[in-house]
Order: structure tokens, then sequence, then C-alpha cells
């Protein structure tokens, strides 16, 4: 008696049929992200910038639908055209969506990163109103930035602040729809968190008023003769030269006594060069600062400054040649800050940097008659704009009018009001203006899918 044997299946409709299940799991996987809205938990006041917020949402829910197309793409190409591709080829289109998959979870994952400490008691409203000061930084007349991108803040471990701009690629290449700020944690609350945060903004406003390379030609230009290595020098820093540049002119001294305390470091760190860092030596750094200010700002605090962070690290124990490298660079630091300040970009239209940067408000005698005025009325500096308030804050630091606590305790104040009135604004707002979606990504991918390819 003989019995029939069934035929083995071929290796390519198993591989076909292992590779759809991935796939279908994966779509299952997708339906369970759900939008920070669902799933974040936050007092109002501690809510992102009502257009930041929406923009992620935005952006976010955009990656999912599209990739979810890509899947049920894949999904109705394997089970036709693709049924006759060998192996081979159905999983490198797996593969290359699997990818796109982890890169929606690292953008979700960064977001996720900045909105989950807006949970966090207390420092979620600080964040809030630290997202106002830095609004507040990118605040140019509006014909310069006429759409200035939304700005947020988060707190980070280190010394070091950081930003990954608006407009730069995240993972999988998309631009960012906002620009993120990661503030030093220990910098919470004085008045060096808006030194941090306004040199941050100083790289988003470079980019977007395109800065760096016609000034890093005009540097390069100028290195020849005995100053070559100091205006090669800074040439290669001139990035975070004009971050500090502009938080100089936002916040006055403010800017320098922030950079100061993150700077102040081990003689090897101060003293070290910058290599491939874009950074400045440190030591360098702050004289620069010091010399911008008194550009802006003439006033004798800036010298005075100098002097006392020239006796916290003193040059002489150095050897020659790095004696005679700080040497030029401290000597053309008033050269390279007047080179900043009459800059002319393109986009200005013939203006300096300091035409549109320079503000009266924000020279010390100004700025102590406002503290002074003020008299520390939360209600009176709430109104003011939060870069003005962290100047002049600062200034009264610089001069003695205020003890670190009453600073401390004034700023953590003033940036709670700030995030209580920006919640209020969102509340405010016109109740007939439409969110950003009210579908389901479900039901918008299914929408479509039906309409692409004629299913009921």
């Amino acid at each position: 008696m003989t019995t029939d044997r069934l035929a083995p299946p071929r290796v390519a409709s198993v591989a076909a049929g292992l590779l759809a299940n991935e796939a279908a799991a994966l779509l299952t996987r997708l339906d369970q992200l759900r939008p920070f809205v669902l799933s974040e938990t936050m007092v109002l006041a501690a809510a992102l910038p009502y257009r930041a917020h929406r923009a992620i949402e935005r952006f976010l829910h955009e990656r999912r639908v599209e990739l979810r197309h890509r899947v049920r793409d894949f999904l109705y190409w394997l089970g036709g055209p693709g049924a006759e591709t060998d192996a081979a080829e159905q999983q490198r289109r797996f593969v290359a969506i699997r990818m796109g998959f982890n890169d929606v979870l690292s953008q979700l994952d960064l977001f996720a990163e900045v909105i989950t400490q807006r949970s966090e008691a207390q420092t979620g409203v600080w964040l809030s109103g630290l997202d106002r000061l830095a609004a507040d930084a990118l605040t140019v007349p509006e014909q310069w930035i006429p759409d200035p991108p939304p700005l947020i803040c988060y707190l980070a471990r280190g010394p070091g602040a950081a930003i990954r701009r608006a407009r730069t690629r995240l993972p999988g290449g998309q631009p960012s729809p906002v620009g993120i700020l990661r503030i030093p944690r220990e910098r919470m609350i004085g008045h060096g968190v808006a030194s941090s945060v306004v040199h941050e903004v100083g790289h988003q406003a470079a980019a977007l008023l395109d800065l760096v390379e016609p000034l890093r030609t005009e540097l390069t230009a100028r290195a020849r003769g005995r100053s070559q290595r100091a205006w090669t020098g800074w040439a290669n820093t001139v990035s975070e030269c004009i971050a500090d540049f502009w938080s100089v002119a936002k916040l006055g001294v403010s800017s320098t006594l922030g950079l100061l305390g993150v700077v102040s470091l081990p003689r090897f760190f101060v003293f070290r060069p910058p290599g491939v860092d874009p950074h400045p030596m440190p030591y360098v750094r702050v004289m620069l600062s010091a010399a911008v200010g008194n550009l802006l700002y003439p006033h004798q605090q800036w010298e005075q400054l100098a002097q006392v962070w020239q006796s916290y690290y003193p040059a002489e124990h150095l050897d020659d040649d790095a004696r005679q490298v700080i040497a030029e660079l401290v000597h053309t630091a008033p050269a390279m800050a007047e080179s900043m300040a009459e800059h002319r970009p393109k986009l200005l239209r013939g203006h300096t940097l300091a035409d549109i940067l320079v503000d009266q408000s924000r020279r010390p005698e100004a700025l102590l008659a406002s503290y002074d005025r003020w008299d520390n009325d939360i209600g009176v500096l709430s109104r003011q704009p939060p870069t003005l308030v962290f100047a002049a804050v600062g200034q009264a630091r610089a001069a003695g009018r205020i003890e670190p606590a009453t600073e401390s305790s004034l700023l953590a104040n003033v940036l709670t009001t700030w995030a209580m009135r920006s919640s209020i604004d969102v509340l405010e707002r016109d109740e007939c203006r439409t969110p950003p979606s009210t579908i389901s990504d479900t039901t918008i991918s299914d929408t479509t899918w039906r309409q692409r390819h004629g299913t009921q």
C-alpha cells in the first residue's frame, strides 16, 4: 500500500509568511504608541508652549501614519507581486521598514525625555518658565527672524548646556520641529541658568541668521602676520564666540558671571588648547566675554571681572609657547568682539549684529535702576521681558545688592509666575481653533488604506 506524501512548502513561501507575521506584529506595536496628551501627566502650568507641543504631536503623528502606510504597502506587495520575488528582496524591504520603526521610537524617546520631566513636582513648572526665557532670548525685530521656531528646555546632569537646534535632522532624517535646550540641573535656580539658556539660544539664532560661516571667512582673512595664530583660533571657535556674544548682548554681566561659573575648572582644563573642540580655551573665553561686555555696555566692571579671573588662574607657570598663544588671544579679544559686533550678515540687509542686539536697557546703570524700581515685586517682575529680569538680577548680584538665597527664591517665583501665565494664555486662545488632529492614527490610516487600494 502506498501513502501520498505532502510536498514540502517552498522556502520562499515560508519566508514570506514569517515576514508577514513580523510586519503584522510591528503594526500592533505601532498602534500602542500614544500621543503625549494621552500618556503624560503634568500640571497645566508645566505644559510645553502651545506651538511647541502642537508641532511635536503633529510631527510624531505624521511619522506614525507614514510608517503604517509603509507596513501595509509591504504586506500588500508581499501578498501580490512580492510573492514571486526571492526571499532576500523580501527581507531587504522588511528590514528597511523595521529601521524606520526604530527611528520613530528614537524620535518619540527624544521628546519623551523632555516632556516627562514636566511631571516632576516644581521642576516642570520652572522648565515652563525657562521656555519663556528661551523664547524671549530669540526675540529680535520681526523682519530679521519672522517665524522663530518653538524652543523647549529640559534638565540634564553635567556642567554644560547644549541644544538640538530646530530644523536639524532627527533619527530618520526628518527636521526637528522644535529646538531642544539641555540645561545643567546644577544651575537651577540662579542667574547662571539664564547664561546657559541664552548661550544655547544664540546657537539657534546663529543658524537662522547664517552668522557662523560668513564671519569665519572674515576672520580667516585676518589670520596673517604676528597675530595669525590668534585669528586662526578665533575662526576655528567662532560658533561658540557668536553664542557668547548673543548671551552678553541679552543678559549683560549675568552672562559673563554665568560663564565664569561653568568654566571654573582645574587648571589643566582651563588652559587646555581647544584642538577639535569648537569652544575657545576656557581662560580666553572668559576674557572674550568681558571684552564683548565692555564693547556693548561700557563699564569698569568688565575690567574688574577680567582681573579677578586672571587672579584665579595665574599664567606665569605655563611654558613660554602657551603663554605667548594666550597673550595673543587676550590681546586680540577686543578686536574679535568688534568683529562680531560689526558683522553684517546678508540676511540683515546692511545692518550689523550690534544694531539688532544692543539694548540700552541692559547697560549696568539701567539694570540697577530697573532692579531698584521693581523692588522684588513678583507682579512687576513677571510683566517684564524674561531676559531683562535675569539681566537685572544678575547685575544686582554683581553689585552685592542681593544675596544668593534671595536671588534663588526670587527667580523661582518669577519662573513660576511666567509658567502660570503661559498656561492661562493657552486657555484664552480662540476656542474655535481646530486642534492638530482629533482623529486617531488608526482611523486615518485605515481610511487612506481603503482609498489607496479600493477595499471596503
